[in-house]
């Protein structure tokens, strides 16, 4: 119910201020203007008239993180940053962090009794392990990943495999992570993309392991690719080096729809250089309605029903980038600090409005600016090689996540010399996470039983 509040009053805010702008808008406008060049005066007035959330000063805290930021910039993303839930397993920043090394086991405990129940499929154990990853910018940080072991021996070849089950968490609050649904049961913020498509559950009962990370990072930095990467290549790391006797050989294999495939393409790309000593380890990664490019999206989502997610997801990565915190103007400041805690099926509701994310900066033009085109660079990690054989599939009847994304990233792994099958499925993003779901299944059971993988490019 306070979620609820929270979004509501979130979309009147932007709804009132929004339409006060455009009442104030009295030239005419030629038709087929940009949307931007009606906002220039509406961004001038928010900052006149709205002011900024008074925020108290930002604690000196790794989480924060504000050296070399303004005090005002500090406070700004201390005051965004997501709210510990209250478990200190995931909320506790550990000690002497930088002395780990990537990938090492701070921490781990078992949650067999409330995620065996929410797994649904009979497990033997579930342990969650708490590991040193790296950030966005190369500093220390720590990541939280669910290993799920089946009932039973494996009877295969070698040892047990593991499938990476990178879940499209697409969330700002820690309690919308998937360990929080499997340390502490059922709640109102369980993701339905952990149960549908049912990749956890049908690899469970092919007797391989699971393990799903919560790739965002305790900023929760949805849609950061540089964060998530390095927390799934991380998670191996931790369970390899945890339990080298049973997973020491075993064979890793990715998966990930929608954000869940932000993570994969974030883990492939950077696997070369990051953690090379997994490129013998981790077999494929398969990734469908892969979100590759956001200028791409910048032009799909905004101003439409998604322009509530494109903007939560701007807002995630100026946790990591405070350069964008830095451009937002007193409207979108108040936004973001409310919506800090919100789950993907709450933070998406402003979306009805339809509005710019051009009415949240505080400078015209926000998405064609310098600022966005570094972003949209950084993001994309042009020309990084996956070391590992790909499948990419997209929806062909795409609208919000354009399949030229995909396309143009199957391109350029070919053109790298990857092994790689693209597959074109029918429908936009919801279906087409179902329809494309059986054969990137069955490419990744083929790739951790051994067999080579097909290349079409």
């Amino acid at each position: 119910m306070l979620y609820f509040r929270r979004i509501l009053a979130a979309v009147l805010m932007i709804g009132g201020f929004a339409g006060f702008a455009h009442a104030q808008t009295t030239d005419p406008q030629p038709s087929g203007a940009s949307v931007s060049g009606l906002l220039p005066a509406f961004q001038q007035w928010v900052d006149a008239v709205v002011p900024s959330p008074a925020l108290p000063n930002a604690p000196d805290t790794p989480l924060v993180d504000a050296g070399g930021l303004a005090p005002g910039l500090a406070a700004l993303r201390a005051g965004t940053l997501p709210t510990p839930i209250g478990d200190s397993f995931v909320d506790e920043w550990p000690a002497r962090l930088d002395d780990f090394g990537a990938g090492q086991l701070v921490a781990w405990r078992d949650v067999t009794a409330t995620a065996g129940p929410a797994l649904i499929t009979p497990v033997r154990q579930v342990v969650q392990l708490k590991y040193r990853t790296t950030d966005s910018h190369g500093a220390a940080s720590y990541a939280i990943a669910s290993l799920a072991l089946p009932p039973g021996q494996w009877t295969g070849a070698g040892e047990r495999p593991v499938v990476v089950n990178n879940l499209p968490i697409n969330s700002l609050g820690r309690d919308c992570n998937p360990s929080y649904t499997l340390a502490h049961g059922f709640s109102s913020n369980t993701n339905l993309a952990e149960y549908l498509p049912p990749t956890t559950q049908l690899a469970l009962l092919r007797g391989y392991a699971v393990l799903i990370a919560d790739h965002e990072g305790p900023r929760m930095a949805y849609a950061e690719p540089f964060v998530a990467g390095h927390a799934v290549l991380d998670a191996i790391r931790a369970v390899r080096g945890s339990m080298p006797k049973e997973f020491g050989e075993s064979r890793f294999g990715m998966v990930g729809y929608s954000g869940g495939a932000i993570a994969t393409k974030g883990a492939v790309k950077l696997m070369a250089d990051y953690a090379p000593e997994l490129v013998d380890v981790v077999v494929g990664a398969a990734m469908g309605g892969v979100p590759a490019d956001y200028e791409i999206l910048s032009r799909s989502m905004n101003a439409n029903l998604a322009s509530g997610v494109f903007m939560a997801a701007t807002f995630a990565i100026g946790r990591e980038r405070p350069e964008i915190l830095a451009h937002m103007n007193h409207l979108a400041q108040w936004v973001a600090v409310i919506m800090k805690d919100t789950c993907m099926d709450s933070y998406g509701i402003p979306g009805i409005l339809q509005l710019p994310i051009d009415i949240a900066a505080n400078f015209p033009d926000p998405l064609h600016s310098q600022l966005a085109e570094e972003v949209y660079r950084v993001t994309r990690m042009d020309g990084m090689k996956s070391p590992v054989p790909l499948y990419i599939y997209n929806g062909a009847q795409e609208f919000w996540i354009p399949s030229a994304g995909a396309e143009n990233l199957y391109a350029e792994q070919c053109a790298l010399g990857v092994t790689v099958v693209y597959r074109s499925v029918a429908g936009e993003h919801i279906v087409a996470a179902f329809t494309g779901f059986p054969e990137s299944l069955i490419w990744l059971d083929q790739r951790l039983r051994g067999e080579p993988a097909p290349n079409e490019c």
